[in-house]
């Protein structure tokens, strides 16, 4: 399994004091030698962590491929193709979000999703779409000339969270699922990977790579980790809030192993 560590919170923690420390460059020769395969950042449009310049140091500097996540705004796709990352993922974007919610409307922009897709092709970038498993969805992004997806791993790491922490008794507990009880919690759990390993079957039959991620950590990472349609994960927020308190070089190596 390859691991794409996104760095986008040590921005969050930058930006946090409007100054230049702790600077996203400074993880590239550390995620490297920790063994991860890929950095992977999101250039929003309100550019809440990562900076147009962090986004052109990175993409310059790295020894690691470089999966630049985007939205479909006209302008952002064109900083994207002058930046030239190895992979462009587009995903779904609000600005009212605290992070991405859900996967990309396939079925409903296949249009504005040629368009983009286009234009990253003509730059030699390689394009994945960020989308739930869905079925449906998988087909028709099958049919826009990408070559990955990656499949959002949202709502399951939300009900692994529910049954296996004290999320449910606490603030930030998911409102649509506090009246589950636990059994209904499991059963909902092993309905979500059913649904994430039968749309990566299906991703791969029709020849598209498959990558994951979102909420996936140290803890719930195994159940995705097993299927083995899925050859990467994309993961940031636990790594870098874990390299608070064991340091980056750790928190990345810690994951890596974990992994098969």
């Amino acid at each position: 399994m390859k691991l794409g560590v996104n760095i986008d919170h040590i921005a969050v923690l930058r930006n946090a004091r409007l100054i230049n420390d702790p600077d996203p460059l400074d993880a590239l020769g550390i995620v490297k030698r920790a063994g991860a395969d890929q950095i992977t950042i999101h250039l929003r449009e309100d550019r809440r962590h990562i900076h147009d310049e962090d986004a052109k140091k990175i993409i310059e500097s790295s020894a690691l491929p470089v999966n630049l996540e985007c939205s479909l705004d006209d302008d952002i796709i064109d900083i994207v193709c002058q930046l030239r990352p190895h992979r462009a993922t587009l995903v779904p974007e609000k600005r009212e979000e605290v992070t991405t919610e859900g996967g990309l409307d396939v079925l409903g922009q296949q249009e504005r999703l040629s368009r983009a897709i286009s234009k990253l092709h003509a730059a030699e970038i390689e394009v994945s779409l960020f989308i739930d498993p869905d079925i449906e969805t998988i087909e028709a992004s099958a049919k826009l000339d990408v070559a990955w997806i990656e499949l959002h791993t949202g709502s399951f790491a939300n009900i692994f969270a529910m049954l296996h922490s004290n999320l449910r008794h606490s603030q930030h507990s998911i409102k649509s699922l506090e009246q589950l009880s636990r059994s209904e919690l499991s059963q909902a759990l092993e309905s979500s990977v059913k649904q994430i390993q039968v749309g990566a079957i299906k991703a791969t039959k029709l020849q598209l790579k498959v990558a994951a991620g979102h909420g996936l950590n140290y803890q719930n990472f195994e159940a995705i980790n097993s299927i083995k349609e899925i050859e990467e994960l994309n993961i940031g927020q636990s790594i870098i809030a874990r390299s608070v308190f064991t340091g980056l070089e750790t928190a990345v190596k810690e994951m890596r192993e974990l992994l098969v």
